[in-house]
């Protein structure tokens, strides 16, 4: 069996999905502070905090967990400058609870939920697993933070984690069983789309004199369901005896922030509007990443690589829950 934490939430629960597609028992821990808890069947899910170290003990005492898919974390990079205390206890004081009731019930395999913003500012493109990790928020040195705790535990505990290192989650699952719903919502595409059905004005476009092709930033986007598909290899992976490792996982092509917008407009068949506003502080010009390592020792490839697959399985998904 399979615990995935933070399960109910947006990729966390196309990962359920996918690792029951490949065979898997799998068991949900979620607070539901931004889970849905309708993304998961019920007889599944179990509604609790990782602060509560008894209730941990008592879910791996009672249940066959192999390994640990941890997901559960706050993500918006904004409010954690805002409340770095906030995501300090939630994102690494709440993975070390939950990595001591791992050792203590000798679990010892971890997927880990990173993200490409331990990097920093881009000193070189496409960014690799060896680029210098200077993080610009508290949510990016969190994540550090905690793949540095998950090396001190595979020396001292022999806990094998693998991390990844996320870029731009996008898309929804293609039978729209499940998709992007942040409350509130900060994603470009699902912004765009929202902008598209009239539940918001209009987008703004943070600056336009970057040096890219058209001038706007340019971002890596991975499908979900992709990132799903990593998830269940690199479970695989840890159970079949690998080294513990850390891994980009990206598209490895950059799309502007007006390609974005542009392919909404063509797959939707309506018209957004924008206004360009000054720059961001801390946004870099191109964020692109090499999933080089994450392809030649887990075997992975994208399915759903072209930004008009990825926006046009986000608008199924959003007219579905929307409209």
């Amino acid at each position: 069996m399979i615990l995935v934490t933070g399960g109910a939430g947006y990729i966390g629960s196309h990962v359920v999905l996918a690792l029951q597609a490949a065979g898997f028992g799998v068991l949900v821990l979620d607070n539901l502070s931004h889970g849905h808890r309708e993304f998961v069947p019920p007889e599944i899910l179990q509604t609790m905090d990782l602060e509560d170290r008894a209730g941990l003990a008592r879910l791996f005492a009672e249940h066959p967990i192999e390994a640990v898919v941890h997901m559960a974390a706050f993500i918006e990079v904004g409010e954690s400058v805002r409340k770095p205390d906030v995501y300090y206890r939630n994102n690494v004081y709440g993975t070390l609870c939950l990595l001591e009731a791992m050792v203590a019930a000798e679990v010892r395999a971890l997927v880990f939920s990173s993200t490409c913003a331990i990097y920093g500012e881009p000193q070189a493109l496409p960014l690799t697993e060896e680029h210098p990790q200077h993080p610009l928020s508290p949510y990016g040195a969190g994540k550090m933070t905690v793949e540095r705790i998950l090396g001190d535990f595979d020396a001292a505990y022999a806990l094998r984690s693998v991390a990844f290192r996320y870029f731009n989650a996008a898309g929804a699952h293609p039978e729209v069983r499940i998709g992007e719903d942040h409350r509130p919502e900060s994603h470009l595409i699902p912004l765009v789309l929202d902008a598209a059905m009239g539940r918001r004005s209009l987008i703004t476009i943070f600056g336009e004199d970057y040096s890219t092709p058209d001038g706007t930033c340019v971002r890596d986007y991975i499908h979900v369901c992709d990132l799903a598909d990593s998830h269940v290899l690199g479970v695989k992976y840890l159970l079949g005896g690998g080294a513990s490792n850390a891994f980009n996982l990206g598209n490895g092509n950059g799309f502007s922030v007006r390609e974005v917008i542009e392919t909404v407009e063509r797959v939707s068949g309506r018209q957004v509007t924008i206004q360009v506003g000054a720059r961001r502080p801390g946004d870099p010009a191109v964020l692109v990443g090499s999933s080089a390592r994450a392809r030649q020792l887990l075997g992975w490839t994208p399915r759903f690589d072209s930004l008009e697959t990825i926006v046009s399985t986000a608008w199924d998904w959003h007219q579905y829950r929307f409209e």
